[in-house]
């Protein structure tokens, strides 16, 4: 792998991660996100000359780290900042340290139930993700410099309104959590079956949805609805290359080349949905995904198990009623 491809594949994984440790220490998004894009343009300068680091996370993190204290140092009105940073650094020497639970923090407060689902999808976007906001702003069909000003009102709200950075406590997890799920259940289907556009199929949104909810059931690993929303879009997404024909037209899920959808996904879903129900804590996105299986479990259109997926139909969630789609 060249090093442009490593440094790409990093910025992928690894950036809202480094992205959300820098909002933890600075307070300061904007700053955060310079600094990150900084670490990795330095990385693309560097590990050709002197190789890839065999932390190349915590080298990102700590790049990113010290050119926000740089940037930190040279502002006067900032002296205070700088005093706060340095105070978090020395309880936690170890730059790599808590950096999945800064990344919770971070989609927890994009996700805050004050502002508006919309807001909610797109900053999860452009912070967690790293998507331009140009790409947003094309997911939303909406022009760039009106997307760049939702983004600037949903982070001052954030500011204004003193949201915490925080993974909210205990008590309030439940309620907190189901919108943040609803944020990548939105972010899947909008990817799946566009609502508008030339696209039929966002792949991009559907990818970032996926990473996204793995992402959330590595750091909540006791959530069976996260579990069963993984396990529904892996489901959903093993048919991308069935779904199409070669003039681009819709084929309906029951004429699908099944021999064309990806097995692994569909193993690595089925596996997951049963962890998620042997907890026996079943919601709306396992019972979506249990209806997903049995349609991509069937070898034969014939042999799709309508009585189960009726009865999955009638069990009565928490939420809205669960849909399937080709």
């Amino acid at each position: 792998m060249t090093v442009d491809a490593e440094v790409s594949e990093l910025f992928r994984a690894e950036r809202g991660r480094i992205v959300a440790t820098l909002i933890r220490l600075t307070g300061d998004w904007d700053l955060a996100e310079e600094c990150v894009q900084d670490a990795f343009a330095r990385a693309l300068e560097c590990w050709p000359r002197e190789g890839v680091p065999r932390r190349p996370g915590a080298w990102l993190t700590t790049t990113a780290r010290n050119r926000a204290l740089d940037r930190l140092r040279r502002s006067s009105v900032e002296a205070a900042k700088l005093r706060e940073v340095v105070a978090v650094l020395d309880e936690s020497p170890d730059e790599a340290d808590g950096i999945g639970d800064d990344l919770l923090r971070l989609i927890f407060t994009c996700c805050h139930p004050a502002l508006v689902l919309e807001a909610r999808v797109a900053l999860t976007l452009r912070t967690v993700t790293g998507l331009t906001t140009a790409e947003i702003a094309r997911a939303f069909l909406v022009p760039e410099a009106t997307m760049a000003k939702r983004l600037v009102r949903a982070r001052q709200k954030i500011r204004n309104a003193r949201i915490p950075y925080r993974v909210p406590p205990a008590h309030l997890l439940p309620e907190r959590t189901g919108g943040v799920l609803a944020v990548l259940y939105l972010l899947f289907n909008e990817g799946y079956a566009a609502s508008g556009g030339a696209e039929l199929v966002r792949r991009n949104l559907c990818v970032e949805a996926i990473r996204l909810a793995r992402t959330l059931v590595a750091l909540m690993p006791d959530e069976p609805e996260a579990v069963g929303l993984l396990a529904l879009t892996l489901l959903q997404d093993s048919r991308r290359d069935a779904r199409f024909d070669d003039a681009g037209d819709l084929v309906p899920l029951d004429e699908q080349d099944r021999s064309r959808w990806d097995g692994g996904q569909v193993e690595e879903g089925v596996a997951l949905l049963d962890s998620a129900l042997r907890r026996g804590r079943p919601g709306p996105y396992q019972v979506q995904a249990a209806i997903a299986a049995c349609h991509a479990t069937a070898e034969r259109a014939e042999d799709t198990d309508w009585p189960q997926i009726a009865l999955l139909y009638g069990e009565p969630p928490s939420s809205s009623r669960p849909r399937s789609s080709g």
